[in-house]
């Protein structure tokens, strides 16, 4: 591991830098009656001030753990930095997430006070002050306490009026527990200390492009690792601003209003951007769809390092004026590259958006690793992989797991197997957890990732799967299927997908089916389809329809990858209906309680297909 000294020790040190560095500059932006309003360095600074003083009024104290359920805002950042102050730890929650979850994870980190965002939360959590013997206040950001002397406003907490220094936390300290939801069971409360999250925006700042000037719209909620840690906490220490978004629903148009030069995502945004400037492109006129196709094989000849010809420069001069110009005014016209995390990025969208002109890096990291890991960064960038490691980390594959590759189509022999992650990132383990951790740390402290990968000889990493997702078909065949559903969810007919076949002949696959874009196509096709969901879902021309858009998205997958049958259904995967964690990763045992039968149909039609197959041949 290479010599790396942190800029930052503490969460406390990144503050007292970049309150005082930074005083007059702009840090968050909200939209109010239609106008963007900002709020300084300065501040800010002040909020967190009078609210340290109101958490230590009701009793927050060093070692205590306040919890807050509330989506990106001003105060989620005051009242996050507020208690670091006092040398209490952070433990978010989503506003979407099952109340019952919200309970488990009060009680179990012991939470002292409740933090909630609104009058609806309210009245999901109020019987929590009763429920959860730690808790003994709840501040409510936005609504009324109706008198109960246990519940107390924002705006009393920072007119309490008490004025307390603040404390210097060590570096070892808790900062936050963040609750990894996880696909099955109770979530786990990931300890990650004040050294672990410094320590990792102190590595962003030796390799990542980031400055004062710089701006970003925060959609990515900060009550996950990948947002706190990469845009909340980094871009905090160079002074940069955050506008936080309105919702998802209004992420395009908050792009153009705020004009970010940064963006940080999930491959699920990502690839929205690709199925829709797809289908932009698809409407153009043939003359300018070829033009296209010509411009892409030039930005792929670009990244091979070729060197380009005249023509070819002037073809793609023209079609980024006409298309690719376009495109990118719609995130503002100014933004100069994107971070993607949380999940695996589809090369053929890494290579569209990149040849768009947008430049984007790819990391890789877990909740367990504060998050970063291993990154891209500029000079050292490998569409595919998800970079090099960062500062003061390392990553190895385990020889226990792995599993030699042969050389194959002019590749290297390699060793894949799972990933083993050592350096400042890694957690100080699962709160009340002896177990898990004794099972996923290593005898030197290095951290069992669960993830499936390689490292290859310049260094950089990648993902080749999920352990625990994969499984293994009849003929003894692993299947990885999270790469196989972003590969279909491509297509602008796929909401969403879940591809099975655990201990079963072949892969079948759920399909959530994009019923405006299945309207359209209808339209534009002149079909007339049934006006109902359902009976729309079963129409054969429907079926047709995904049957040919899976064969051309799955054309890539290897033989027994191959998705042989599919059901379609209306409903979507979502956290409501329990099918997503809050980070989006799919439930699969959940998706099975609900669709498990629907499931089992397609591999009993397809029996009783072979049967009557078998029987009309006997018969002749």
């Amino acid at each position: 591991m290479s010599a790396f000294e942190p800029r930052f020790k503490t969460l406390a040190d990144l503050y007292d830098h970049a309150t005082t560095t930074f005083a007059s500059r702009e840090l968050f932006g909200t939209k109010k009656n239609r106008r963007w309003t900002w709020t300084t360095y300065g501040e800010f600074a002040a909020m967190v001030e009078k609210a340290r003083g109101g958490l230590a009024e009701l009793g927050v104290g060093r070692g205590d753990t306040v919890a807050i359920v509330s989506n990106n805002r001003v105060e989620w950042a005051v009242l996050a930095y507020a208690s670091y102050g006092l040398g209490a730890a952070f433990v978010p929650m989503y506003e979407a997430q099952n109340p019952k979850e919200w309970e488990f994870i009060v009680r179990d980190c012991e939470a002292k006070l409740l933090i909630v965002a609104n009058d609806a939360c309210l009245g999901k959590a109020r019987g929590l002050l009763d429920a959860a013997p730690s808790l003994k206040h709840i501040v409510l950001l936005d609504g009324t306490t109706n008198g109960d002397g246990r519940i107390t406003t924002y705006a009393s907490l920072l007119a309490s009026g008490k004025k307390v220094d603040a404390l210097r936390p060590r570096p070892e300290d808790d900062a936050t527990l963040i609750y990894t939801s996880g696909t099955t069971g109770n979530p786990k409360g990931v300890i990650l200390t004040h050294s672990n999250i410094a320590s990792n925006v102190s590595a962003a700042h030796v390799v990542f492009p980031m400055d004062r000037i710089d701006r970003s719209l925060s959609f990515l909620p900060w009550a996950h690792s990948f947002g706190q840690t990469a845009e909340l906490h980094a871009l905090f220490s160079v002074g940069a601003s955050m506008a936080i978004c309105e919702g998802v629903d209004r992420i395009l148009d908050n792009l153009a209003e705020v004009q970010p030069t940064l963006l940080f995502s999930v491959p699920r945004i990502f690839n929205k951007i690709y199925t829709a400037v797809q289908a932009q492109i698809a409407s153009k006129p043939r003359a300018i769809q070829e033009a296209v196709k010509v411009a892409l094989r030039v930005t792929a000849k670009e990244r091979a390092g070729e060197r380009l010809r005249l023509h070819e420069l002037a073809a793609l001069e023209l079609v980024d004026r006409v298309v690719f110009a376009k495109v990118r005014a719609r995130f503002g016209g100014r933004l100069k590259y994107a971070f993607s995390g949380g999940a695996a990025l589809s090369r053929e969208v890494a290579e569209f958006i990149d040849s768009l002109g947008i430049v984007v890096y790819e990391g890789y990291g877990l909740t367990e690793t504060s998050p970063i890991a291993t990154a891209n960064v500029p000079g050292a960038r490998k569409i595919g992989s998800v970079g090099r490691p960062i500062p003061g980390v390392t990553v190895e594959v385990d020889d226990a797991t792995g599993e030699r590759r042969a050389a194959e189509n002019g590749k290297p022999e390699r060793l894949e197997g799972e990933l083993v992650v050592h350096g400042h990132c890694v957690m100080k383990g699962y709160l009340k957890r002896p177990e898990e951790n004794a099972a996923v740390f290593t005898e030197d402290g290095g951290f069992r990732t669960g993830d499936m990968g390689f490292v290859d000889p310049h260094g950089f990493v990648f993902i080749t799967g999920r352990i625990k997702e994969q499984y293994k078909l009849e003929n003894g065949k692993y299947v990885v299927p999270t790469p196989l559903e972003e590969q279909l969810k491509l297509s602008a007919f796929v909401t969403n997908v879940m591809v099975y076949g655990d201990n079963r002949p072949y892969n079948v696959a759920l399909v959530v089916a994009n019923e405006p874009a299945v309207r359209a196509w209808a339209a534009e096709h002149q079909t007339h389809l049934p006006g109902e969901p359902e009976a729309l879902l079963r129409d054969e021309r429907v079926r047709a329809l995904f049957r040919q858009q899976i064969e051309q998205y799955a054309s890539k997958f290897k033989g027994f990858e191959s998705i042989q049958d599919f059901a379609l259904v209306g409903e979507d995967f979502t956290t409501e209906n329990g099918m997503l964690t809050p980070s989006l990763k799919l439930k699969r045992r959940r998706v099975l309680e609900v669709y498990g039968t629907l499931l089992d149909g397609l591999y009993a039609k397809k029996k009783a297909s072979a049967r009557s197959t078998a029987g009309a041949a006997a018969a002749s």
